[in-house]
């Protein structure tokens, strides 16, 4: 198992807004007329492609790196059958305060013991910039747990930035073939726009084999 202390794990490690500071953010951003909910927007449309792992916009979802819930609390709103995964506990406390109906998962994603769930989903999506907030080295590991969770011919979403020296999607989707994924489409943003070489943020959908 990965050493999760803030040393090595860039989230616990960084200085940003976790918890109630962080969910404030987004409900300020709604406040002021902002969509918050392109991942989700995104993952219903995939549930509910004829070519996609389910073709009913109710499929099953795991939110992994769930944060404090806004990705699997406005899916289960809209019918799917959602489980939030989470590191950081300060995360998952906000999460299961404001919907204590949906099942919260305390666990690294690099871990496969903490994430044998017990069950496979349709589709997996990882928002919020997880793939880069990964404890350094972890990546394919992480991308092969969250892979195993997936029934085959499922759907696995990523969203994250791309930063000098960083991540790139030429590596994330080598991770990914290793996994069993095949890379399905890329985009730019969340709502689709097309993605192009030298961009700074991309969404990839990859199904497994």
């Amino acid at each position: 198992m990965p050493d999760l202390t803030a040393d090595n794990n860039p989230w616990l490690a960084g200085d940003g807004r976790r918890g109630t500071d962080y969910d404030r953010r987004w409900a300020d951003l709604a406040a002021a007329g902002q969509d918050v909910h392109g991942e989700a927007d995104l993952v219903e449309s995939l549930l509910a492609d004829p070519t996609g792992p389910c073709q009913s916009s109710r499929g099953s979802v795991l939110d992994a790196g769930c944060g404090t819930g806004r990705v699997a609390g406005e899916l289960a709103d809209r019918g799917v059958d959602v489980v939030g995964i989470d590191l950081d506990p300060s995360m998952l406390q906000v999460a299961r305060e404001k919907r204590p109906d949906l099942r919260w998962v305390a666990a690294d994603l690099a871990d496969p013991v903490a994430m044998a769930l017990g069950r496979t989903f349709d589709l997996a999506v990882m928002a919020g910039n997880v793939m880069i907030f990964v404890t350094p080295g972890t990546e394919g590991q992480v991308v092969a747990n969250v892979t195993a969770l997936v029934d085959p011919g499922g759907l696995v979403v990523a969203g994250f930035s791309l930063r000098p020296g960083g991540l790139d999607v030429d590596r994330y989707d080598r991770v990914a073939a290793d996994a069993g994924l095949d890379l399905v489409d890329r985009w730019a943003t969340w709502d689709r726009a097309p993605f192009t070489a030298g961009g700074d943020y991309a969404v990839s959908v990859h199904r497994r084999r």
